[in-house]
């Protein structure tokens, strides 16, 4: 059996191990990043409703050394709150970049996610947010039963604000992914911040039923990830804990993007993986979901990791990546 490590368990130091990703990992940037016009100077940002518009932070240096990972505080909704960025080694203040959020899972830290899902070796700007100390006394994000009552999805979107105010980010390009309770966070910014985040991309998510109900401003474009064999946040559900299956999750998201038509499902990698899609041209957005026999409560990659020293078929990251280069918001 596969040695593996609960979001429930004890978490694994970071550094531990170093990700590796393939080539398709730097085709995937390239088209994240893109070729535009440099940012012009505009009024600061405020509140998670503001359409998209030109980043103030173009023309500036950037607040830590490129190359490197820097922790930071941001005060939102009146408390001090963490969160870990990296500014790629060759970042030019005049070159506006895509940003990627990735939300680290029940009882985890941002460092812990930072090591397991590899977002700084890309060309992206990283960052990776700290969840609070819940009603558990463990690290979670909003959604879940056990989190903290601080407003989670005002803290996304003051930390978006505050990012794009001190460097060149594309507002176009900005992106969440995360995992289990991190994952399931990715879909409540789905349903609230569609405004301001152009995809997402949750992994092993915990969609714990919300307060409040889900009315996106646009077909939203989702990426997927669960194990077949997750029996943390089951593939299947669990109804004691108020979870949705997984399919009936992804159901629910191709109503409200408006799709026509069921989705297809082929099998790759000698079967151990069901690609289901719901196509763009019969849905208003791109719903794909990567379905993994064997794998358990773990972010998928071909190389140990912090979830697990067993490998599995896939690397999840530079499919992220290469998912999030074929979206954008609209410019204003």
């Amino acid at each position: 059996m596969p040695t593996r490590h609960s979001e429930d368990g004890p978490a694994t130091p970071p550094n531990r191990y170093r990700a590796h990703y393939p080539y398709l990992a730097l085709v995937a940037v390239v088209a994240l990043v893109g070729v535009v016009p440099a940012c012009a100077r505009a009024a600061p940002e405020t509140g998670a409703g503001n359409p998209p518009g030109a980043s103030v932070g173009c023309g500036h240096p950037s607040p830590i050394p490129p190359g490197v990972t820097s922790r930071r505080t941001i005060v939102s909704g009146g408390i001090s709150r963490e969160y870990l960025l990296h500014v790629p080694y060759d970042y030019q203040p005049g070159q506006p970049r895509g940003l990627v959020l990735s939300f680290h899972g029940h009882k985890r830290t941002a460092a812990y996610q930072e090591e397991l899902s590899g977002f700084s070796a890309t060309d992206a700007i990283s960052v990776y947010p700290q969840g609070l100390v819940g009603t558990d006394g463990e690290t979670a994000w909003t959604g879940a039963p056990y989190s903290a009552s601080a407003d989670d999805v005002l803290f996304t979107s003051d930390l978006l604000t505050q990012l794009r105010q001190e460097l060149c980010v594309d507002p176009a390009r900005i992106y969440a992914t995360g995992k289990s309770n991190g994952g399931g966070f990715v879909g409540v910014l789905a349903c609230r911040m569609s405004d301001r985040i152009a995809a997402f991309a949750p992994v092993s998510g915990a969609f714990y039923p919300q307060v409040g109900v889900c009315n996106p401003t646009r077909p939203v474009p989702i990426l997927d990830f669960h194990g077949a064999a997750d029996d943390t946040i089951p593939y299947d559900g669990d109804k004691a804990k108020g979870l949705p299956s997984i399919p009936d999750w992804l159901s629910e998201w191709a109503r409200r993007d408006g799709c026509t038509t069921p989705p297809s499902t082929r099998a790759e990698d000698h079967g151990h993986v069901h690609i289901t899609q719901w196509s763009v041209d019969h849905c208003g957005a791109e719903i794909t979901h990567y379905k993994i026999d064997g794998l358990g409560h773990d972010w998928p990659s071909t190389h140990p990791n912090l979830d697990s020293a067993q490998p599995t078929v896939l690397d999840a990251t530079p499919i992220i990546m290469e998912f999030f280069s074929h979206h954008a918001l609209a410019r204003q």
